[in-house]
């Protein structure tokens, strides 16, 4: 492994955090959104936020993830044979990846005014992200199988 692999690991790592950091503020958007987004003018606000967030940093940052993670996967060796914390690891991104899919859903659902969610479904899921990043960082760093 060369210096490629430490500049991709770097560019993998800033979009990781880039990627969770929407993660973890979208669905505090949404429990605000659904809260407070009757009052006049401020659902407009709260779609243009989450219509940023999504665009300009989230999807942009997932798409890196994915890529500098591909490459990481293919420059260290780790296809043949897969090892179990790696597969595990990419399991638990898989859910991520779909959690983010719900959340493009929601998002969605505020802009057509279809939205039903509650705020308080929506702290309840803010903690999914958290709970897949502790497990990622875990088998990304210790590899315990």
């Amino acid at each position: 492994m060369g210096d490629s692999y430490l500049w991709i690991k770097t560019v993998h790592i800033l979009a990781v955090i880039s990627w969770m950091a929407g993660l973890f503020y979208l669905p505090r958007l949404f429990v605000y959104h659904a809260e407070k987004g009757a009052t006049a003018g401020i659902a407009d606000i709260f779609k243009v936020m989450e219509r940023r967030l999504l665009a300009a940093i989230m999807r942009p940052a997932a798409i890196a993830t994915l890529l500098t993670g591909a490459l990481l996967v293919w420059q260290g060796g780790w296809f043949d044979p897969v090892p179990l914390w790696l597969w595990l690891k990419l399991l638990c991104v898989a859910c991520m990846l779909l959690f983010h899919g719900v959340l493009e859903r929601h998002a969605a659902r505020f802009r057509e005014g279809l939205e039903k969610s509650s705020g308080r479904y929506f702290r309840i899921i803010n903690e999914v992200p958290a709970l897949l990043l502790i497990a990622i960082a875990i088998l990304a760093t210790v590899k315990p199988f």
